[in-house]
This record gives structure tokens, sequence and C-alpha cells, in this order.
């Protein structure tokens, strides 16, 4: 939300500056014209001078060897685009911002699209990528009256996050509540503010009301259910992967659907034929014209992704071409006649929004003060590891929020790495040879359910000619 207030490139620009410029040493105090001093006070003087300028060099150079870990996006495509780099040179913050270290980051659906260039709010590469954060302020700018060194904050901005240190407008930070860990807090702002505002700001959810949630195993989708369940008498539709049913009925999802293996229109439509009263949609192409047709009159569809354009580690030109193609348009009067609204939402482009996004962060906060929401971590990952986090996400196999952890990595854990990978390279062989020997398993099985086949017919042929035996002797 605040890169275009403090850009990452900016506030690199402003750091290698501020290591150019020689900062001027202390003036020292004037001489008295008419006393010359003695040869012992000159002494004293000539140190006292000197003082300062020696001080001035010890502190440049303290400058210069700042330095902090950062994320960098250096191209778009697979994982591997995302590197860990050493930046040099402290961030200088501009008047009305705060220095936050930080302790732990948010991985979103949209830094999955941004690698592949599909997220128009990230800047070109090379750029720190990061939306959420959360961590303690280092240092206050000037004109900040309401942060002070040492709080515990979350933050939202629209890139720069994934990195140790961050300069960012102290608007767009929060405080953290008692009892939050730093984990849960960077799980907070894109989810819940996303969440929120869909579902209260857009859809008016009312008690007795429906809604269609996509990707219920999702940081959205369980922000989505839990904010639900603080209405009364709401009915939850989920679509998630079969093993992770459980996990989402106890969030509170009340007809979870498996939409690999089910229509879900069909299995919204048995219980419900009306249809629904909202629906958030992530997905976009054909399943935002699924989800009109579902609606009820009344009812409310807001888009707020097309996550069909993601297909594999690098950009899918067909996937990308079949979701424009399929996209979804209505005529007014259509809507007009058919009694629905169709609403876009895009938290990326609200970044100077400020009052509307601090008044929905302080309602998410106090319903997590009163113990109605609460973040689902699914795995912490070291910034290292952010190749292995992205895959894991964009796999479908995490349920709940990824976090980043900006703690350095053991060297224990370092060393069980390559191991880890050599294990996945085997894992996937005994798979794949699973796979196959399935295969001639089942090669096998077609052959002898050939040969039982094939027996019959052999002992017809057989009969036949035992029949024959007495024609022929008979002739």
């Amino acid at each position: 939300m605040s890169g275009e207030d403090a850009p990452a490139e900016q506030q690199q620009q402003n750091a290698v500056d501020q290591k150019q410029e020689t900062k001027p040493a202390e003036e020292p105090k004037a001489e008295p014209p008419k006393t010359e001093p003695a040869p012992a006070a000159a002494a004293a003087d000539a140190d006292a001078t000197a003082s300062p300028a020696a001080t001035t060099a010890e502190k440049v150079p303290e400058e210069d060897t700042f330095t902090y870990r950062a994320l960098v996006l250096t191209g778009y495509g697979g994982y591997d685009k995302v590197k860990l780099q050493v930046k040099k040179g402290k961030p200088v913050l501009k008047a009305g911002e705060v220095l936050v270290r930080v302790k732990a980051c948010g991985l979103n659906f949209a830094d999955l699209m941004a690698r592949q260039g599909l997220y128009d709010r990230l800047p070109s590469p090379p750029v720190t990528p990061g939306m959420e954060c959360s961590g303690v302020v280092e240092a206050v700018g000037e004109e900040v009256t309401d942060r002070k060194v040492g709080d515990k904050v979350m933050v939202l901005s629209r890139f720069g996050l994934w990195q140790e240190v961050a300069a960012v407008p102290a608007t767009h930070t929060f405080l953290i509540p008692e009892g939050m860990s730093f984990e849960e807090a960077a799980a907070i702002p894109v989810n819940y503010i996303t969440a929120y505002m869909m579902l209260f700001d857009f859809g008016n959810l009312r008690p007795n009301q429906s809604v269609l949630v996509h990707a219920a195993a999702g940081g959205v989708g369980i922000a989505a259910t839990q904010l639900c369940s603080t209405v009364k008498d709401v009915t939850v539709f989920g679509t998630a992967s079969a093993s992770k049913h459980e996990t989402i009925s106890q969030g509170g999802v009340t007809h979870p659907i498996d939409y690999r293996t089910k229509d879900y229109v069909e299995e919204v439509r048995k219980i419900s034929p009306k249809g629904m009263d909202i629906i958030l949609d992530p997905l976009g192409g054909s399943d935002t014209h699924k989800a009109y047709n579902l609606l009820k009159p009344m009812g409310k569809l807001i888009t707020y992704g097309a996550s069909n354009m993601l297909a594999g580690q690098k950009k899918n030109l067909l996937a990308v071409a079949k979701n424009w193609y399929h996209q979804f348009s209505i005529h007014t009067l259509s809507l007009i006649q058919g009694n629905k609204s169709v609403c876009g939402f895009h938290l990326g482009y609200l970044d100077g929004e400020t009052e509307l996004i601090t008044q929905a962060m302080n309602t998410i906060l106090d319903l997590y003060k009163q113990g109605k929401v609460k973040p689902r971590i699914d795995s912490t990952w070291h910034l290292e590891q952010v190749g292995d986090a992205m895959r894991k996400m964009q796999e479908r196999n995490n349920i709940g929020k990824i976090i980043l952890n900006t703690e350095p990595m053991p060297e224990e854990e370092k060393k069980e790495e390559p191991k880890k990978e050599d294990k996945k390279k085997d894992d996937k062989k005994k798979d794949d040879k699973k796979k196959d020997d399935g295969k001639k398993e089942e090669k096998k099985d077609d052959k002898k359910d050939d040969k039982k086949k094939e027996e019959p017919k052999k002992e017809e042929k057989k009969e036949e000619e035992k029949k024959e035996e007495p024609s022929k002797e008979e002739k």
C-alpha cells in the first residue's frame, strides 16, 4: 500500500546519496580575538578541534557497513527468480516515516502472480516484493507523533517488505495487540482487510444469508469464513480439495465442496436451488460466468482475482489467453433485469485510502481481541526457503497462511537442505517407479483378463470340434 509513498528503489537511492555526502564536522568554538592561547591550551584546542572530525570519521564507516538481507525479484519466471541478497546502507527516513525491523512477512497469491509478471502493482525487476509484515519500530522520522521506538507493529504496503528493515509511512502501520505473535500479525493485513471489505463494505452481509467462498482453505478463504461466523446464521459454501474438508468444516464452512471431483455449481444447486446471496470470486475467466449465474435475485458477485491465469512456475500464455477469452462482461440492462450486482476489489489500488483501510483494520483487531477471528498459520519458512514456500502455495498444499521468517537459517538446517533436496528427488523417483510398476501391473492384469476371456472361447471351440467329429464319421 505504501509503495508509491516509499518505493524500495527510492530508499536505496537515498541510502546511496547519503553515503556520497560527507558528514560535516562540528564547528570548533571561536577563539577570543585578543587573547593569544598558551602553547598547552593551543594543543588542547587542537585536540578538541580534531576530536569531532575523528568522531565523524568513525561514524561514516559505520553507515557504510550497515547491511541487511532482502529478497529481490531479479526477473520474471520460476521460483529461482526470487533471490536473497545483501543490501548496503541504512534506509533514510522521510518525514512521516518509521524504520521497522521486520520479524515476519506474509506470502500472498499476488506475490506468485507478480513473480510471473502478472501483477501490475509491482514495479519492474529488480525489486523487493512483499505487501505485509510485522516487526519493531527502530527509528522515527520527523512529524511522526503516534509511533515510538520499540512499538510492535504490522505493516501494509504495495511492495518492498520482504527484507530485514523497511522504511514505511507511519500511517501504514498498525499496533499489534497484546498476545498476538509476529507470525499472526504478518498474516492479518492483506487477507483480513480483503475479506472484511468484500463481505461488509460491498456484500453488506446480514443474518440468514448464504456465501460461496472459493479456495476456502487459503488465507482469504479462512479469513472470510471466520468473518462470516461473526454474523448470525450465515451459511458458508467452501470449495477445497477433499483432504482439507475436515479443517475448513471445523473453521466454519457449512458445506465443503471438492472442486476437483465435483461440479461445484451442481453441488450448490442441490442444497440451495435459488443460489447464493454473496459469491467471492478469486478465479476469473469462465468461473466468473458461473458465479454470476449462481446468484439469487439481489445477490452480489465480488471478483478479486484471476488465479486461473497461474498454471506452472512460469507464465503460461495459453492459460492467460484462455482466461482473457472467457473474461466476464455484462450489459447494464441485464444487471437491471436480473436484480444482481457485480463488484471488483483490489486492495493494491486502495493504497491512498488510509482512513478506509484504518477503519477496517481497527474493526478486525477488535474482533481478534474478542476471540472471534484468529489467523491460521500453515507454515513458517526462512527467507532462504522462499522458493519452497512459493511452491507449496502454488501447488495448493497449504491450509492457512504461509509466513516468511527473517531470522537467518541456522547452519545445521542449511546443511540439511541438500539432504532434503536429495530426499525429494529420491521420493520423486520412487513415485515414478511406483507409477511405472502400477502401469506394468495394469498391463499384466489386462493380459490375464484377455487370457481369461480367451479361455471360454477355446472351450467353445473344442466343444464345436467335438460336435463336428460325429458328422465327419457319418460321411
